[in-house]
């Protein structure tokens, strides 16, 4: 009777006294990733020359992983990331060669967070196509600002970029900004999230740093606290103390605008360690493209005041940057998926506390080779507990031996058969497609006009403007998409066009902020040509002439193009670095 009467109660009440408690705001997620910064390039994990007070700081607020893996080079860990597939499986495996195209059927982590209301922005370093339909604002970011390929000074860079007072592309078209790269990349990601907050919108920033990668450029200031040091080291630590100090920047903005309580932050690094290797390596053999534990192993924090994650701690589960899509994606709480599968898996129970650890797991590390990319069968290391199988006839157990010193492979023959018995399974499913060569589309209404770099010729390395100015004599095919059929000119260039350079003329060297350019070979061009489809023609380069152009008539559907700068005996000399294609 008391009961019915409480409910009897309870429906005459006004509905302004009933309490309800409104849907707590999705956090926003900033992932930040550096380029070229080993484990050990970190104070808090012992370096004992280096100082990073604003990343130790982060390191002491965060649930930090470390037993974290990455492939042993950018590209491939780029794709691993924001598709939360492995290399061999999303198309994204070398820094070059036609390999760094991300499969565009498959989503990223961008157009997830976009699906779900987010406002998505993208800074810094991409790496994984610069061609539409691979570019950052094809794949989720409404908001783009970077540079192409693998670092300032590539070969589809901007002529003469050099880290300082750079231009940019904003949404894919080339813009001017003031100020050292690394400050830029910072100060625009911060301004867009502050509009984002002032409209009430939850973010997800990619904020991709192209340092401390070569060519080694930073402000004096920043290297003079390590003028002891050789020369290389002095600036790459002085790198990361710039990268530091925009990291507290970053942290007075959260602070200051009131987001840093519901802001998931990531903090991680794309492959093992380079310059600084010889000065600290956290006990690790190996650095970045080595298979060893110094070639892949990395450090990832990750910060989420208000997310009930519990006390900052380490967490030594075996883990890999797949994991970090799906974990995303439950922390988020999102609930419109855009993928399907992943290769990582979920973290957030264990970040919560709902569980004390993974499901027993094996991880494959594999990467296509710069000067051999077609991935070969057993290139790989096979990572389980605390075992290592290297290329298949290396066995480590990192228990007692964390620096790889002693092979153990005879020794342990059911833990190698076991880990063999995964490799080949794993193997079984991407072999299918690990030649498959993504098209770059022309004739788009999204890119009127197509630029083509040798960074895309298939399985022929040059993404280096250094290569460039040197004539190197190297030469490729571009595996192409037609859109629709119509005529094109297809205009072949020594030098890109804002060079404005003739074909066979040289450049002098180029005296930049903070270093210096080579000098720019002239090469005795005298003809060129080009192939396409069924057409096959050369013709005569004059002195003068900074483009030789082609028009042909090209039906939709996929089509191979190269080209040739031949010399007076109509020998080859180089395959054309630049060809811009537009539809008539």
């Amino acid at each position: 009777m008391v009961l019915t009467r409480i409910l009897l109660l309870s429906l005459l009440l006004p509905v302004s006294c009933v309490t309800v408690e409104p849907n707590p705001p999705p956090p926003n997620v900033i992932v930040i990733l550096t380029d070229d910064q080993g484990y050990g390039d970190l104070s808090c994990h012992g370096n004992p020359v280096l100082r990073t007070p604003w990343l130790d700081r982060l390191h002491a607020e965060s649930i930090r992983f470390t037993d974290f893996h990455v492939s042993p080079m950018c590209t491939p860990t780029r794709g691993q990331l924001l598709t939360g597939r492995d290399a061999l499986a999303n198309g994204a495996m070398n820094v070059s060669s036609g390999r760094t195209l991300l499969r565009s059927e498959i989503p990223t982590m961008a157009q997830e967070f976009a699906a779900n209301g987010f406002a998505t922005g993208q800074f810094g370093k991409w790496h994984l196509g610069e061609n539409f339909p691979y570019r950052p604002h094809d794949r989720g970011f409404q908001e783009a600002l970077y540079f192409p390929s693998s670092h300032i000074t590539s070969a589809p860079d901007y002529w003469n970029n050099d880290y300082f007072d750079d231009h940019y592309r904003h949404n894919g078209e080339w813009k001017p900004y003031r100020g050292y790269c690394t400050d830029v990349f910072f100060g625009e990601a911060i301004s867009w999230m502050k509009r984002c907050a002032e409209r009430r919108r939850p973010f997800f920033t990619y904020l991709a740093l192209n340092a401390p990668h070569g060519p080694l450029y930073v402000p004096q200031k920043y290297r003079e606290p390590y003028k002891t040091q050789p020369d290389k080291v002095a600036r790459f630590f002085g790198m990361i103390a710039n990268i530091d100090e925009n990291m507290g920047k970053l942290d007075a903005f959260l602070r200051e605008t009131g987001l840093r309580d519901n802001t998931i932050l990531v903090w991680m690094t794309d492959n093992g360690g380079t310059v600084g290797v010889p000065v600290y390596n956290a006990g690790m053999r190996g650095k970045k493209i080595d298979l060893y534990e110094g070639g892949h192993r990395v450090p990832c924090f990750l910060r989420w005041p208000s997310g009930k994650l519990g006390a900052p701690r380490d967490v030594s589960e075996l883990t890999e940057c797949q994991d970090l899509f799906p974990t995303l994606r439950d922390l988020c709480g999102l609930e419109k998926p855009v993928v399907e599968r992943f290769d990582g898996v979920s973290l957030a129970r264990l970040l919560r506390g709902e569980t004390n650890g993974l499901r027993d797991r094996m991880l494959v590390v594999q990467f296509s080779r710069m000067n051999d990319p077609e991935p070969k069968k057993g290139d790989a290391a096979v990572l389980w507990k605390r075992w290592r199988l290297i290329q298949d006839k290396e066995l480590y157990d990192l228990r007692t031996d964390p620096a790889q010193t002693a092979n153990v492979i005879e020794q342990h023959p059911e833990i190698v058969r076991e880990m063999r018995a995964h490799y080949e399974g794993w193997w079984s499913q991407v072999a299918p497609r690990v030649n498959e060569f993504a098209p770059v589309t022309i004739g788009s209404e999204q890119e009127p006009v197509t630029m083509l770099s040798p960074c895309e010729w298939q399985d022929s390395f040059l993404d280096q403007s250094r290569q460039v100015r040197a004539g190197e004599a190297r030469n490729g095919v571009w595996n192409l998409k037609v859109a629709v059929r119509a005529d094109y000119e297809i205009s072949l260039r020594r030098w890109p066009i804002e060079a404005n350079v003739p074909i066979a003329s040289g450049v002098p060297a180029y005296e930049a902020s903070d270093g210096r350019f080579i000098e720019g070979k002239a090469l005795p061009i005298v003809k060129a040509r080009l192939r396409i489809a069924e057409v096959d023609e050369a013709r005569a380069v004059a002195k003068e002439d900074v483009a030789t152009t082609f028009t042909v008539t090209l039906l939709p559907g996929p089509v191979q193009l190269q080209s040739w700068f031949l010399d007076a005996g109509d020998q080859p000399l180089c395959g054309a670095y630049y060809v811009y294609v537009r539809r008539k």
